[in-house]
């Protein structure tokens, strides 16, 4: 029983999936976006591979916690998920997240090009991790 973790972006799906106990979030992947055909495959393949039964998506709520654009996008996407995958999809609030990543890399001394390549994925993580941080023990 694993929970797959996923920070939604225009380019980019970053993907962490939880422990079997659903006590730790580890980032797997950067999914670079290339057809929404292809996006949900892959999306197939990680829920089979790693015994997925549930999915938490970052919700990219404004600083005053509305709605925005972004976030309708990621609604949207969601209702996809549910349908096509036939889980269950929690959004989750994501504010800041990316940004916190960014400084903790940048602090680690990551140069610019490594921290493109794993910050979606370290987000996923962030944003699973939260969530699972909720979860009763």
């Amino acid at each position: 029983m694993r929970v797959l973790g996923l920070d939604y972006g225009d380019r980019n799906i970053g993907v962490a999936v939880s422990d079997a106990f659903g006590w730790t979030a580890q980032g797997v992947e950067v999914l670079r976006r290339t057809s929404p055909e292809r996006d949900m495959q892959r999306m197939q393949e990680l829920v089979s591979e790693y015994d997925v039964t549930e999915i938490v998506l970052g919700l990219p709520k404004n600083m005053n916690g509305s709605i925005g654009p972004r976030a309708e996008m990621c609604m949207a996407f969601a209702e996809v998920l549910k349908q096509e995958l036939n889980l269950p999809v929690q959004l989750w609030d994501e504010r800041l997240s990316t940004a916190m990543v960014e400084r903790t890399l940048i602090a680690a001394d990551v140069s610019r090009k490594k921290r493109k390549q794993v910050v979606d994925k370290m987000a996923a993580s962030v944003i699973l991790q939260s969530y699972l941080d909720t979860k009763p023990k």
